[in-house]
């Protein structure tokens, strides 16, 4: 893929990731600024879904990112991101606010992260299995349908017996992304899934875990985990709020 194609799969996975609609090449090239014809667009287009990095759903629509689609921006183009002074400050605060009012650890973070990133939201430590945002995932419009809705269900159903088949599949302390097919729970291959194992310093294990669309924004979910995971792993918050309490 040449530097030009890499930019107009960048541009159409940030436009379907905001408009879930699939996206043409006229929007791209009015809207993204590209200094090219529709007609050269298209042919780019058409050149990234023989490759398989793009599809088209209907013969009239536009198109929207495979799953090699995703997999190449993540892996070569996306890069990686900081998390923000403002919602680091944000998390802190959340975070000390909610363990203040004696909320489980894991519950306030599943919390936490499901309100900041706008899916469905995981947190272990040990034996303690919490999930938040289940709702705000099946609101998604990926899963208005009835067979798409209740395949996901279902699989969200056993997902605490799961922990361990996807702790597997990840290194302590590292951020890894699963995308559709490849994805460590089956039955939700219309989702991705962004994991992050942790230690705190106590010998405590977790895991960290946000599933969403394939549209879901990575870098952002992968900077959330990545900063959270520093905090629980570093039990700075944690000896805070024993402090506080």
């Amino acid at each position: 893929m040449n530097k030009r194609q890499e930019e107009i799969l960048a541009a159409v996975i940030e436009e379907y990731t905001n408009s879930a609609i699939p996206v043409g090449s006229k929007i791209l090239v009015e809207k993204y600024k590209f200094d090219l014809s529709p007609a050269t667009m298209r042919g780019d287009m058409v050149k990234l879904e023989k490759e398989g990095y793009l599809h088209q759903p209907h013969i009239s629509a536009g198109r929207i990112p495979t799953d090699k689609g995703y997999k190449y921006f993540v892996e070569e183009i996306m890069g990686d991101q900081e998390l923000s002074l403002s919602d680091q400050k944000k998390l802190q605060t959340e975070l000390l606010k909610l363990r203040a009012q004696h909320q489980r650890l894991s519950r306030t973070t599943a919390k936490l992260l499901s309100g900041m990133s706008g899916n469905l939201a995981i947190s272990t430590i040990e034996k303690d299995f919490s999930d938040f945002g289940i709702r705000e995932l099946l609101e998604k419009p990926e899963f208005q349908e009835v067979d798409e809705f209740c395949k996901v269900v279902e699989a969200l159903d056993f997902i605490d017996e799961n922990v361990d088949f996807i702790l597997k599949n990840v290194k302590e302390n590292e951020t890894k992304i699963f995308i559709g097919k490849d994805n460590p729970i089956k039955g939700i291959n219309n989702c991705s899934m962004v994991v992050s194992p942790y230690k705190t310093k106590s010998g405590e294990k977790g895991v960290l875990a946000i599933i969403g669309p394939k549209r879901m924004k990575y870098a952002e979910n992968k900077s959330l985990l990545n900063y959270v995971r520093k905090l629980l792993s570093a039990s700075a918050v944690i000896i805070i709020l024993v402090n506080i309490i």
